[in-house]
């Protein structure tokens, strides 16, 4: 479990950051706790969007694509994935699913969770080692190909809603202070 600040959440989530930014999208039925701070959050989540984000999933994307050739810096725990199905399908499943999340949050500003058919059962497949490596560097190739395009091109904004996210951050913070010193 990895605990972070409002104020380094908000930072990681105005560069883009995959992992953090997800948490925007996770359907109310799956979540255990959400507050008014947590909710005004969500309701607020295109502020976060931006195309900011495609260099984030992009470099998180190029990072697990290396991880699964066993390329450069690539340090997989798993050499038994390798040994069974010439790359580590973990890694691979990885870059696929943050190519299509990137794709997907750059055309319609929404990460949809979980990831929706059909791409769910061809990432479950190639998990299982059930995709030949050259079509899973293809299928990743062409989602990172399509995320440097987004980059320039697509419709959501170049930035995020700075003004906002600062104002957000302060009222939350004097909010909690506040409960402090009434003892709530």
């Amino acid at each position: 479990m990895v605990i972070y600040s409002a104020r380094k959440w908000a930072r990681l989530a105005l560069t883009g950051n995959p992992t953090v930014l997800l948490v925007l999208f996770v359907l109310d039925q799956d979540v255990v706790f959400r507050n008014q701070v947590g909710t005004e959050l969500v309701d607020n989540a295109q502020r976060f969007v931006s195309r900011l984000a495609a260099t984030r999933f992009l470099g998180y994307l190029n990072s697990q694509k290396s991880a699964m050739t066993g390329g450069r810096g690539a340090h997989t725990n798993r050499p038994e994935l390798v040994a069974v199905h010439g790359y580590d399908t973990k890694h691979a499943m990885h870059a696929l699913r943050l190519g299509l999340q990137g794709i997907e949050l750059l055309t319609t500003g929404r990460i949809t969770l979980p990831v929706p058919e059909p791409h769910l059962s061809y990432l479950r497949a190639i998990r299982r080692g059930e995709i030949p490596l050259a079509e899973v560097i293809d299928a990743v190739t062409d989602a990172e190909t399509r995320l440097v395009a987004l980059r320039g091109e697509s419709s959501v904004p170049a930035e995020p809603d700075r003004l906002w996210i600062d104002n957000w951050l302060h009222r939350s913070y004097v909010d909690y202070w506040a409960s402090l010193a009434d003892g709530a």
